[in-house]
């Protein structure tokens, strides 16, 4: 255990990645009581009900704008079920630290995520292998699960999300409405060249419009700032990786820099905040100014909705909240649709009793299929779950749920997939961030920071082969 511990510890402080936005296992028997060709189904299902009965669930939750659901359904299952569910939330942008901490303690997680393959690389010592589980058997694409190179399933993507630039209709249509407006309307709005034109335009005119800037803070605060250096990148990421037929490398030539900075200018040039001010703001900050209506347009992904629709005075209504696609200037991004995908996979910990492991599985295939928990999924976490035991009618009404779904079944769109699962590790993401401060308050040029994010992805990657 102790020689896991070390090694896990030295490889997730070299290439640990960050969880966002906003999500493994070991082995079977440990999730699955023995059988033989003599055991029937009846007498397997009763041992596992009795081996969850038990146990107790620990699960170290990612997400702290959720926190309160997760509080909220480990009580009601405890409630109902008699098996203790704890819930601890780490900080923003602490989850590796936390859960290199907590998994140390005698009382360790018994349920927690990885953010992909290469939170997979980190962390498999402590992944139970869930083949045989009913939740890997409910997942409808079993592509997206994480799998070991002996087929195990150590990781089981629980929520499809997506993530553009958020926007306001309504004031959007009152720019349209104006004289000399760029466009008529948001479907003129499908390349980077008109949007900057729309955008620079209502940034000149924001007094007529009744707003103090076009688009919320840009968040550059240590911790705050990963709807830039991961969500942002993921799009100059998604396509080098695209040109060059990869889905990771170790050296990235980040050739696509320049559209990040366009997209990256426009943001902090058209902003309710100065530039230099940025990096005293967080992610709460530019979603209050979306939703208290001092803003038209914002970046970041469906989960917002929670934070959109919590803020007091909020003046934006659901209708009105609608999603579009982070032009950059790429070739061809007409049909680009939003980015698309998941970087949240539940993991049991091997290490726990048997007990444990199984009283966890239990608490979460309970989320996933009984009407409470399938519920608060939709509407109270927000998720769209890749699960087949959701209908139709149980699937996320919220705008930018709704959204996500609306691109995704348009046929014409082409989503792009999420790459920074393969980020080398968050210190390359901090050190991504740290630059963009520096650049956006005017300490060092574009060429700086471009040479920082080749350097520190090299770096980052060759310490993980080392190791």
């Amino acid at each position: 255990m102790k020689k896991k511990l070390a090694s896990v510890l030295l490889c997730a402080v070299m290439a640990a990645s960050m969880l966002t936005g906003c999500g493994n296992s070991g082995d079977a028997a440990a999730t699955t009581p023995a059988t033989d060709s003599k055991t029937d189904a009846a007498t397997t299902e009763a041992v596992e009900t009795t081996a969850a009965a038990d146990g107790s669930v620990y699960y170290l939750n990612f997400k702290p704008e959720v926190d309160e659901v997760w509080q909220k359904l480990a009580k009601e299952y405890t409630e109902e079920t008699g098996v203790p569910v704890k819930v601890v939330t780490a900080a923003s942008g602490t989850y590796e630290q936390t859960l290199m901490s907590e998994i140390a303690n005698t009382e360790a997680p018994t349920l927690f995520q990885i953010n992909g393959p290469i939170g997979y690389k980190n962390w498999k010592d402590y992944c139970a292998d869930l083949k045989d589980t009913d939740l890997y058997s409910w997942l409808m694409d079993k592509s997206l699960a994480i799998t070991g190179e002996d087929g195990g399933v150590y990781g089981i993507p629980y929520v499809v999300e997506g993530y553009g630039i958020i926007y306001n209709d309504a004031i959007m249509q009152k720019y349209f409405a104006l004289d000399g407006a760029k466009a008529a309307s948001m479907d003129e709005i499908n390349n980077f060249a008109k949007l900057k034109e729309v955008v620079e335009d209502m940034q000149a005119r924001k007094d007529e419009l009744g707003i103090e800037g076009v688009f919320a803070s840009t968040s550059l605060t240590p911790g705050e700032d990963w709807r830039w250096q991961t969500h942002l990148a993921n799009i100059p990421v998604y396509y080098e990786y695209k040109d060059k037929g990869i889905t990771d490398t170790d050296n990235l030539e980040f050739t696509y820099s320049d559209n990040f900075k366009n997209i990256f200018d426009l943001y902090i040039n058209n902003s309710c905040t100065a530039p230099g001010l940025l990096g005293s703001k967080s992610v709460d900050d530019s979603m209050a100014e979306f939703a208290l209506g001092q803003v038209a347009m914002v970046q970041n992904g469906n989960w917002a909705w929670g934070q959109i629709s919590g803020v007091d005075g909020n003046t934006v209504k659901a209708e009105d909240v609608k999603f579009l696609p982070i032009y950059t200037g790429v070739e061809g991004e007409e049909n680009q649709g939003l980015c698309t995908g998941t970087e949240n996979f539940f993991c049991i910990n091997k290490e726990a009793s048997a007990e444990d492991q199984a009283a966890s599985i239990a608490f979460v295939e309970w989320l996933f299929s009984s009407e409470t928990g399938k519920a608060a999924v939709t509407n109270d976490l927000g998720f769209i779950a890749p699960f087949d035991t959701f209908t139709d009618a149980e699937k996320p009404t919220d705008p930018l749920a709704q959204e996500v779904l609306r691109y995704m079944a348009d046929s014409s769109k082409t989503s792009v997939s999420w790459n920074f699962t393969s980020f080398p590790s968050q210190q390359f993401k901090d050190d991504f961030g740290a630059a963009l401060l520096e650049y956006a308050s005017g300490s060092i040029d574009w060429d700086s920071v471009k040479q920082t994010v080749v350097d520190r992805w090299a770096a980052e990657k060759a310490a993980i082969a080392a190791n």
